[in-house]
């Protein structure tokens, strides 16, 4: 953990910037904003990004703001307003990566390198192999068709040449030579976009081929791409940073040391995804993640462990799936991961294996090792890792590098089972040396069997290459294959599908939340904090209904029955393939039926429902890519799908949700609640996703990304004495109340703080989170609810107030005695959730 050098943010609220909202807008929400309690605004990417763009992480320029957003005088703006009430800003920063846009002129340093190629001062800016094919030129995939075929599309006009809408510099002393020798005299390649799987060798984000890898491992690069952001952090526009993909970058670690050198230590998160046990490294010069392990730790509170295992009984009767298809967790996640390794990334494979092939050839030593075996090597150990990727080589965490090490040596064991001759399953040996950059050339380095000494210097330089690029493989390939595909394939309970979530282990019980919670206390206590974001699967309001179906398996086994029924003897009824059916009905139900506060314009939520639904559903057959692609799309099928979800989930058959919502109303309550106030009482930093401040359901971008729609005359209601009505008065009530809270005592959630459980002692103590911190605010909140009123409810379930003064409960005004035993049942009879104080 590193302490910023200015005060850390209590809480931030995500606003997600583009044309339809620039700072301007973002400005007339200050007023709200500071009302509701937080100190910090965070905006979504700042610069020059893709015209249009509506999240600016296509960034296209680092020297300016984006003018579509209103340019650095809107931003100063939107700061001194902010300012004038209270609030900092905080700012979304994109290193990895640059926009490979349309026009390409766009993007300024890469199209000198595409007219100058590797003599350009800005080619070292980004991530090429000039060496890997295509004649020391750099594959732009950007052609609709096979080239011989496009020829007719392309005109010369001046210094550029032409192609539908996209345009390319020609370098100099080509533009008069005859169209097939002046495509072959260009730094660049043109080539169908369908060879960007295979044969590209620029390093991109994950799969996408319109992001160009940036090199800010380089300091000048560093020093280009970031001198804007660190201006306007020394100049006090900005406050604090959080660090999109840090995983992409060769050196996170050192990254993050010259930022907080640049920024004088402002407060600074990394969207770091953690899986499992895994811990972000220690040596980071940061405040911690952005919070994806807190999502994690508190959505696991709200399901039922034996509910769940129920519900998969259930879905593998109603789906039937095959094993690596859907039908068990960790089978579906290796053969996800084959294919993305295989296929998608296959270009990013082929340039490891290359790099190894170089490496086995200058030293004689590790030498013979067949190009075939590398790629098996690479391939298996890549499919292996549990985590996003190793840091094996970090030099400032021992204890994280040597964990690391142990896991790729145990990957690196199972992946020499898969050759069929041992011998030749030494390629897994040299391929997992250079994976942790340990890699010593021969010893004395003497030429052996009569073969040239080897070039150490070249030696090095392509392990330490080998050891970046696989880790970069690696976070690719993990992310791909888990949230972009498996997710996709085991809908079992959607709302554990989730960035950083665990499907195959949805449930976490209290113990384990606390002891998460100790921890970053301990040891990240300013970490960001988060339940909703623009990355985000649904929302957390959605994702709190769905989770409700982990307590009543059945019922939900029933209600999908009946409206499956329906459909079948409906008149024109098409067929669909259960597992769309089931991923439709679920997310239909978590979608809501009801006037839940949604994003964009008032009653979007209810009037577009269907129009909603379709997208989301459709985006979810296709990442699953078991039966259409977003590459090779089936047609047929998906019109079957969109019209199943408009006549189906998305329409009138709808409505036999209704019971089962109304049903469920009190339950989905508890757990929207008490996940709020989790979010906005556990250690760290929480920040607000826009609009989550009230009943907000949303589904997967682009539905995530509209426009937000404020609460500021509801909140003012609230203020003015109004009592909470509904879902979205109450969460905002709640809401409000914690935000306000941590702006008036910091000193009660910060660094300084502490973070105690308490203990709930009777027959039903299993159902309820309580904490303490600082001995000042306790924290108590009701899980799995509708078990508990199964079971009969509270009894004589009591929770023990610290010893000390009185407590005054924040959403009722009660009065309690410190070290009294407080029944629950009373407790929380009117709200499902405590807030308390000691005055």
């Amino acid at each position: 953990m590193t302490q910023p050098s200015s005060p850390s943010p209590t809480a931030t609220y995500r606003l997600q910037l583009q044309p339809d909202f620039p700072f301007a807008a973002a400005e007339r929400a200050v007023p709200y904003l500071a009302a509701l309690g937080v100190s910090h605004l965070h905006l979504s990417p700042v610069l020059e990004a893709v015209p249009g763009s509506s999240h600016g992480y296509d960034v296209t320029c680092h020297a300016a703001v984006r003018a579509e957003l209103g340019g650095e005088e809107g931003l100063r703006a939107l700061a001194a307003t902010a300012r004038a009430h209270g609030l900092g800003l905080v700012v979304d920063i994109v290193p990895n990566h640059m926009a490979v846009p349309v026009p390409l002129s766009l993007n300024g340093p890469l199209w000198e390198v595409l007219r100058d190629g590797p003599t350009s001062p800005y080619a070292r800016w980004f991530d090429i192999d000039w060496d890997g094919g295509h004649e020391g030129r750099l594959l732009l995939p950007v052609l609709e068709g096979r080239i011989g075929d496009e020829l007719p599309r392309f005109r010369v006009e001046g210094r550029v040449l032409h192609y539908g809408e996209q345009v390319f510099p020609l370098r100099p002393g080509t533009e008069r030579l005859p169209l097939e020798r002046l495509l072959g005299a260009q730094w660049y390649r043109l080539g169908w976009w369908r060879l960007a799987r295979t044969e590209l060798n620029y390093r991109r984000f994950f799969t996408i081929s319109e992001l160009i890898g940036v090199r800010v491992e380089d300091a000048e690069v560093f020093d280009a791409t970031h001198r804007t952001v660190l201006r306007l952090v020394r100049e006090g526009v900005v406050d604090g940073l959080r660090i999109d993909h840090p995983d992409g970058l060769v050196d996170p670690g050192g990254y993050l040391a010259r930022l907080r050198a640049g920024t004088k230590g402002c407060w600074t998160v990394v969207e770091k995804i953690l899986t499992g046990a895994e811990r972000l490294p220690d040596g980071w010069a940061c405040a911690g993640t952005t919070g994806y392990d807190a999502l994690r730790h508190i959505d696991g509170l709200f399901v039922c462990p034996q509910g769940a295992g129920r519900l998969f009984s259930h879905y593998r009767d109603f789906v039937t799936p095959l094993a690596d298809e859907g039908g068990d967790w960790e089978e579906t996640v290796r053969r996800a991961a084959y294919e993305v390794v295989e296929h998608d990334l296959a270009a990013e494979v082929e340039r490891l294996v290359r790099t190894a092939a170089r490496i086995a050839q200058r030293v004689p030593r590790p030498g013979d090792h067949a190009p075939w075996a590398l790629r098996q090597a690479v391939r298996e150990l890549l499919v292996r890792l549990p985590v996003y990727r190793p840091y094996a080589g970090d030099t400032n965490d021992a204890a994280r590098a040597a964990a690391d090490a142990t896991m790729l040596g145990g990957a690196a064991e199972r992946a020499r089972a898969t050759f069929r001759v041992p011998e030749e399953a030494g390629a897994v040996d040299l391929v997992h040396d250079l994976a942790l950059g340990r890699f010593a050339p021969g010893g004395d380095g003497a030429a052996g069997h009569g073969g040239p000494a080897a070039d150490h210097g070249a030696v090095d330089g392509d392990v330490a290459g080998f050891a970046a690029r696989f880790a970069q493989t690696a976070s690719a390939l993990h992310a791909k294959s888990v949230e972009d595909t498996a997710f996709y394939r085991y809908p079992v309970l959607l709302s554990a599908c989730e960035v950083g979530g665990d499907p195959g282990e949805p449930a976490l019980g209290p113990g384990t939340f606390h002891e998460h919670c100790t921890r970053i206390q301990r040891d990240w206590p300013e970490s960001g904090t988060v339940l909703s974001t623009h990355d985000t699967k649904r929302s957390a309001d959605v994702r709190a209904r769905i989770a409700v179906l982990s307590e009543c398996p059945d019922r939900w086994r029933d209600v999908l029955a009946a409206v499956t029924e329906a459909r079948d003897v409906a008149d024109g009824a098409l067929p669909v393939d259960p597992m769309a059916a089931w991923t439709a009905w679920q997310t239909a139900f978590g979608l809501g039926t009801s006037d839940a506060d949604g994003p964009g314009a008032e009653g979007a939520a209810v009037g577009d429902r269907g129009e909603r639904l379709t997208p989301a559903v459709l985006k979810a057959v296709r990442e699953a890519g078991l039966r259409t692609t977003w590459t090779e799309q089936d047609a047929v099928y998906e019109e079957r799908v969109a019209e199943f979800v408009r006549s189906g989930p998305g329409g009138p058959a709808a409505d036999q949700l209704a019971a089962l919502e109304a049903e469920l109303a009190p339950f989905v309550r508890a757990n929207v609640l008490g996940a709020t106030l989790l979010h906005l009482t556990v250690p760290g930093v929480p920040d607000l996703y826009q609009g989550t401040e009230q009943e907000y359901a949303a589904l997967v971008d682009p539905d995530n990304r509209r426009p937000p729609r404020f609460a500021a005359e509801l909140l003012a209601e609230l203020d003015g004495g109004a009592a909470p009505t509904g879902p979205s008065a109450e969460k905002l009530w709640l809401t409000a109340s914690a935000l306000r809270l941590r702006r008036a005592h910091p000193e009660w959630f910060g660094a300084a703080a502490s973070y105690e459980p308490l203990a709930v002692e009777g027959p039903a103590a299993e159902h309820c989170v309580a904490f303490v911190r600082a001995g000042r605010v306790v924290t108590a909140v009701t899980r799995l609810s509708l078990r508990l009123r199964e079971t009969g409810g509270w009894w004589d379930t009591v929770l023990r107030l610290p010893p000390g003064g009185e407590w005054r409960e924040v959403l009722t005004g009660r009065a309690l005695a410190g070290g009294s035993a407080v029944g629950l049942d009373g407790l929380l009879a009117d709200w499902p959730v405590a807030l308390l104080v000691r005055d």
